[in-house]
């Protein structure tokens, strides 16, 4: 029986975790958050302890393991600037942390975290679903058996309407959450890169509070890509009542992964009870490349545009 605790429990993607501990045969002993919405643990571990005081939940932790049920894992779904210290209580608890994406904000903190690895002998591990996900994988078995030399033509456009209560929150503050591209798009840049290799080249095209776009060049790909969160910048070809429009191409050829992404947290569980997960040295390409987004010159003129990108600039 693995041993588990929970950070971030009120969180939106919490219930993939608590489904991933509860599917894997886990048990979740303690789970944390400041807020007490959490009637969904209900579902999954009643009898949990919760607590909304860290301290409280720390005191807790220790007891376990002085009473020999130490955590062996510790899931992470708190606010992106958070991860990094909460990474660093669950392994100076003597257990590993599975954390959401982006594992950190600064490249730096890979170092920091590396090294308390080696400290503690316990390891990290990232939650990276899209490489686990049916198409994804057939999309890089197809790539590694073409052409070597061959370069790709992507277009990422991901759309996703979100509400003034976003700029409110957390997430509307770039110290926090690293801003769009980090927040929305770090998993599709890390999923291009597990795809089509090390990235060459990242131009920024846009930067704002709502939307951000650029061109990227890959070992095997050139992308057009764009993010925003603004329901004005949907594109034309949007059907009618959808607030979202998420497209993926390669050689004008669309991607198709909207389903299939239910069960990709137990299966990311899984991986690492097998022995596998994604640790800091396959993060840090993704979490380097949001970093250069977040700080590059706006240069539009450089790079392919992606062509749903005039009403962002319009914007």
């Amino acid at each position: 029986m693995t041993n588990y605790a929970l950070i971030g429990a009120a969180g939106y993607i919490a219930p993939r975790h608590l489904k991933a501990m509860k599917e894997t045969g886990g048990t979740l002993h303690a789970a944390f958050d400041i807020n007490d919405s959490v009637g969904i643990m209900d579902s999954h571990f009643p009898d949990a302890a919760f607590f909304t005081q860290f301290e409280q939940f720390d005191a807790h932790v220790h007891d376990l393991r002085t009473r020999g049920t130490g955590i062996d894992y510790v899931g992470i779904c708190s606010p992106n600037y958070l991860h990094k210290p909460h990474m660093g209580f669950a392994l100076r608890a003597g257990a590993d942390a599975i954390c959401e994406k982006p594992l950190v904000l600064d490249p730096a903190d890979i170092d920091d975290l590396a090294a308390l690895e080696k400290e503690t002998g316990k390891r990290i591990h990232s939650i990276l679903q899209l490489r686990l996900h049916h198409s994804i994988i057939a999309l890089k078995e197809k790539i590694a058996n073409g052409p070597k030399d061959k370069i790709y033509d992507v277009d990422l456009g991901y759309f996703t309407s979100r509400g003034a209560w976003y700029h409110a929150s957390w997430k509307g503050f770039d110290q926090k959450s690293g801003g769009i591209a980090t927040n929305i798009g770090v998993h599709f840049y890390d999923m291009l890169s597990f795809v089509f290799g090390p990235m060459k080249e990242n131009i920024v095209h846009h930067r704002g509070t709502d939307a951000a776009a650029g061109y990227l060049e890959f070992e095997q790909a050139r992308v057009r890509w764009v993010l925003s969160i603004n329901r004005d910048h949907l594109p034309a070809h949007t059907p009618a009542g959808q607030t979202t429009h998420r497209s993926i191409t390669v050689e004008g050829e669309e991607i198709e992964f909207s389903g299939g992404f239910t069960d990709l947290h137990t299966a990311s569980y899984q991986n690492v009870l097998d022995g596998g997960g994604y640790g800091l040295d396959v993060v840090r390409p993704s979490i380097e490349l949001v970093s250069h987004i977040r700080t590059a010159a706006i240069e539009p003129s450089r790079g392919e545009q992606h062509p749903d990108i005039a009403k962002v600039l319009a914007g």
